[in-house]
């Protein structure tokens, strides 16, 4: 997947180290990719994020911790005319935000910015899009740190906790807008508990990594201004007996298709 490396010279705020990159590809090479080589790195988690959020032509979105732009630039892949404004508190990351966008085409179409989810930059107008994607940090502020302070800043939550990560994402969608979130299965009482009396018609959405075997993600999704009790979906097996991937699986990750919840 990795096709070269670079040199990079790290951001003032953030290590002072050289930052390797990677160039990298998703959905089968249709989304270019570069993102560090130490720090967080996505994965499969940003393709199946944005999967899951119902956008049509024409709406407007926010991915709240955007990184270096994987899930929202599957989304601008997917979903033609769509408009995805990204946030992120490390600004090496949205500056790679900046350039994935535009090395894709979707330079028009994509606005990362720099900022503290906390404290939103005042060009972010509340109740202003029609849907929020986010990939939050999984652990909690008391958790280890990992080595790589890049990677923990991006995996630890700091001084916004997981109930700060939800109050913005409600506070940016309009009326009836959606957020849809990813994370841990083992903090889905916390996830679930964040969104307790803030939004309505939660869909929790299990991925399973093979038949039998405990789900390790979520995808959970809500509406803001909504009172529809809660779902629990069926989800979606990721490995079959032999380690490759599923069919619906496949379909999402090299395909681009969308994730019904």
């Amino acid at each position: 997947m990795i096709s070269r490396t670079l040199g990079r010279r790290a951001e003032a705020q953030e290590p002072a180290r050289a930052a390797a990159i990677s160039e990298d590809g998703l959905l089968d090479g249709r989304v270019r990719l570069r993102q560090p080589l130490a720090g967080y790195r996505a994965a499969i988690d940003p393709v199946f994020l944005a999967a899951a959020v119902p956008a049509e032509p024409g709406e407007s979105l926010l991915d709240l911790g955007c990184g270096a732009g994987a899930a929202a630039l599957c989304l601008l892949a997917r979903v033609p005319g769509t408009r995805v404004t990204g946030l992120d508190i490390q600004a090496g990351l949205v500056r790679l935000a900046g350039e994935n966008g535009r090395a894709n085409g979707w330079g028009a179409r994509f606005l990362p910015l720099t900022g503290d989810v906390a404290r939103p930059p005042p060009r972010l107008a509340p109740g202003s899009f029609h849907h929020l994607l986010c990939n939050p940090p999984q652990l909690v502020a008391g958790a280890w740190p990992a080595a790589d302070p890049g990677r923990d800043l991006a995996n630890r939550e700091g001084t916004a906790r997981l109930g700060d990560w939800v109050a913005t994402a409600l506070a940016m969608v309009r009326p009836k807008g959606t957020v849809t979130f990813i994370h841990r299965a083992d903090r889905l009482d916390d996830v679930l508990a964040a969104f307790s009396g803030r939004a309505g018609e939660l869909v929790v959405f299990p991925l399973w990594p093979g038949a039998g075997k405990p789900a390790k993600r979520v995808l959970v999704r809500a509406r803001k201004d909504a009172a529809t009790p809660l779902r629990l979906s069926p989800g979606l097996v990721l490995h079959q007996a032999d380690g490759r991937f599923t069919p619906a699986a496949e379909a999402i990750l090299r395909e681009g298709k969308g994730l019904e919840l």
